[in-house]
Parts: structure tokens; sequence; C-alpha cells
């Protein structure tokens, strides 16, 4: 106790000693006590949306105006973040809505829709339609559907219940019409038929001609061919022939069966043809071909049915749109048929055809060049001699021929040779007669 109290007193009670702290506390700055340290476990980071939604940490942490200050960043941040949120809405992608607005549309409209013809605009919101199984309807027209491109005649798509116009089909040509186009030109060509000098020429005279070179008739004052019809016997080269011209002109190309203008529906096979004749006109210039026409334009009889009655009003169309009031123009039409007999006189008339092509069974030089071209690429044994089928007495077709080529290269296959013989070819010659004859080869299977 007695020493540590003059030490207590010098500290306190000494005069120099109060006058050496004022010094000191004039020298020395303030100082910030130092941070404590940490106690207690690190808090982890948080994730997640509860660390998105929380708000971020300023500081410093005081009350008074540095509270004040930390309540205004707060503030700013919250305003940022409802600015942010409002732009996202206001940015929303326009294809979310557009495939939103599909959706409606197509509930509209249903599925599956009924496709018909427009017959009559009535107002804006208002038309008449027909399709092809009923009859006609005062319908409405939805608010989506572009009445500017509405026009009596123009294809439409209904609803199914309803039969409200829902749509338009922008696709004017009818799909049959379509495939009919010939988009590839077939392989054959003029030096793959055997003979057929005369009809080559002839059909280049009235259908490649008038398309080539149009100016020749009008310097000789005569207007070109219509069309042609080529006839004779099956296995002749008509279609054959048609092929050729397909590959040798750079016009377009409509290929058609006579059976495909019968519809079911009424009406629905004059339609067809006036369809495939405003397409020939919109890419002329072009030619026509319709195979076995013998299917529709048959001779006019009292029909009991009608069935028969609407083919007739096909043929009758027919000849309309070949000879009608509209010229045709640089559409040529070629046709093609077995039986020219049972063909109706108006059909063939000159103005409507005026080239008829008959196509008779092959002559001794036409046969040698047949077994030529067919024969070019086999491969034929030394012994093989075909003047003896040219000089057959049988009546061979261009079709006959190739069966008979065809024919015995099969055989060969069939023994394992790779050269054709002429027993081969002998064999292959019985076999197409008899079978041409309804008939079968004695001794062929034993």
């Amino acid at each position: 106790m007695g020493q540590g109290t003059p030490g207590g007193l010098n500290r306190q009670g000494m005069p120099g000693d109060r006058k050496q702290d004022g010094n000191d506390k004039k020298d020395k700055k303030f100082e910030p006590a130092a941070p404590p340290a940490r106690v207690g476990r690190k808090q982890r980071k948080q994730k997640g949306p509860e660390a998105a939604a929380r708000l971020p940490v300023v500081t410093p942490h005081t009350k008074c105006k540095l509270r004040l200050l930390k309540l205004e960043r707060v503030k700013d941040y919250l305003l940022m973040e409802e600015e942010f949120v409002a732009n996202q809405e206001r940015l929303k992608p326009q294809e979310e809505k557009a495939e939103e607005d599909r959706s409606k549309v197509d509930d509209l409209r249903g599925s599956p829709m009924s496709v018909g013809n427009l017959e009559e605009l009535i107002d804006e919101n208002h038309a008449i339609v027909s399709s092809s199984v009923g009859p006609e309807y005062y319908v409405g027209i939805l608010s989506f559907v572009d009445k500017d491109q509405l026009e009596p005649g123009c294809a439409i798509l209904m609803h199914n219940k309803v039969l409200s116009v829902v749509g338009l089909l922008q696709d004017e040509v009818d799909p049959m019409v379509s495939v009919m186009k010939v988009e590839k030109a077939p392989l054959e060509s003029y030096a793959d038929i055997g003979g057929l000098d005369a009809q080559i020429q002839e059909i280049k005279e009235a259908v490649e001609l008038p398309l080539t070179h149009p100016e020749l008739y009008e310097d000789i004052g005569i207007k070109p061919p219509k069309g042609v019809i080529l006839y004779g016997e099956p296995g002749t080269g008509k279609t054959l022939l048609a092929k050729a011209v397909a590959n040798s002109t750079s016009a377009t190309f409509l290929r058609v069966v006579g059976s495909e203008l019968i519809q079911k529906y009424l009406g629905d096979g004059p339609k067809l043809v006036r369809e495939l004749f405003r397409v020939a006109d919109d890419l002329s210039p072009s030619i026509v071909f319709i195979d076995e026409i013998d299917a529709v334009g048959t001779k006019r009889y009292d029909a009991h049915s009608g069935g028969e009655r609407e083919i007739q009003r096909t043929m009758l169309e027919l000849l309309n749109q070949l000879d009608g009031f509209d010229s045709r123009g640089d559409v040529k039409v070629i046709l093609a048929t077995n039986r020219i007999e049972s063909l109706d006189p108006a059909l063939l008339r000159p103005g409507r055809i005026d080239r008829k092509i008959e196509f008779p069974l092959p002559d001794i030089k036409t046969r040698r060049r047949i077994f030529q071209i067919h024969t070019s690429r086999m491969t034929l044994a030394d012994d093989v001699n075909l003047e003896e089928f040219v000089m057959t007495k049988d009546e061979f077709s261009g079709a006959d021929i190739k069966a008979i080529c065809t024919e015995a290269g099969l055989l060969a296959l069939r023994e394992r040779r790779m050269k054709v013989t002429h027993a081969d070819f002998k064999k292959a010659k019985d076999k197409v007669m008899f079978k041409k004859k309804e008939g079968v080869p004695e001794g062929l299977y034993m």
C-alpha cells in the first residue's frame, strides 16, 4: 500500500505531469476503436428466391443521419427494381402474344375444316357459300378473315359445324391439276423410237413447230393445228411418242388419263376440265396430253344413270375447252386412244382435232430398227440371228419386241449365263406370242 500510494500521486497530482498530459492531447488525433474480433460461426451466403428478395447490405450501420441515407438507398433500389419489372412486362415477346392469338383463332375455327366455294358476297360480314356435297348456305364471315382477297368462285375454309367462313385457300390451283404437271422430263427421246418417221414429222409440225416458230404460220397465212390424236393398235408407241415430245420441248407438259376426269360428285368432272385448261393457259406455252381419251369421249347416247350423264357432261365441257368461245392460244392438245371408232364425231372434227396420226404395226424395216434399239445394251452370243425374228410372219408390235428381248435376257439369267443365245430368243418369242393369244406354250413348265 505504502509503495503504491506515492506512485499514484505522481501520476495524478504532480504539476509537471499535468503539463505533459496536455501536450500529448494536442499531439494525438482521434483514433476509432478497433473492430471487435468475429465471434461465433461464419454465416453462409443465402441462395435461391430468398436471396433475390433480400435487401442489399448497406453500410454504415449507424443511427440518425446515416440511417436516413441507408433508407434512401433502399428506396432507390426498390424503385429500380419496380422499373425493371415494368419494362419486362412492357417488352413481353411478341411471339408469345401471337401464339396466344393463334390458339384462340384455331379454337374459333375448329378442326377439321370443310372446303367450299364462295358463291356470292352479300356484305362485309355475310356471304353465300357452297360445297360439293350439299346445298348453298348463307353464313357469316369471321373478323380475322382477309376480306380483300375474297371474291366469287374462290376456295374457302368453312367451320365444320356452323359453316362460317374462317379462312381462304391461297393456292387456287386444284391439287389434282398440280399433280398432272410433269416436273421432270422423261428420259425417252426421238432416238429411242424405232421407225415412225412419218408420225414424228407430223407431230412436230402440229405441236412443236407452232410453239417454237409461230411466225412461220403467220407468214404463210394459216392457223396452226390445235391438237392431234394418236390412234392405233396397243403397243405401237403412242405414249412413247408423247414422252419424246415432253423430253424435246421446253413447254409446260400436263399429263392426264381420261379416267381421272371422271369424278364422284356432280359437276366435279367439268370443273376439273376447266381447271386443267386454265392452268395450261396460265403456264403457256403448254401441251396437254390426255391418254385413253375413250374413257370420256365415247359417242353420246340416251343415258339411263346419273353416272353416264355425268361422263357425257364432262365430255361436253372438254369439247367446249378444245374449241369454244375463248381462244386457247399457245395450248396444244395431244389425245391418244386404241379405239378411235368409239369416239364421238364432235370430238374428232377439224377445229378441235386437226390431225389424226395412225400408228400401224411395224413393218420389216421398223422391226429391225426396234430390235437394234432394245438389243444395243444386251450381251449377245455369236449365234444370235435377229433377222429370223425380223422376217417372221407373226404380227409384232413394238411392245411385243421389247417383251421378247426382256424375256430372252431373263431366261439367260435363270441359267446363270451372261450372254443371251439364239435359243433364248426363240423361247422368248414363243412365250410372248402364246401369251398374246391368251394361250400357254406346251411343254414350257415340263
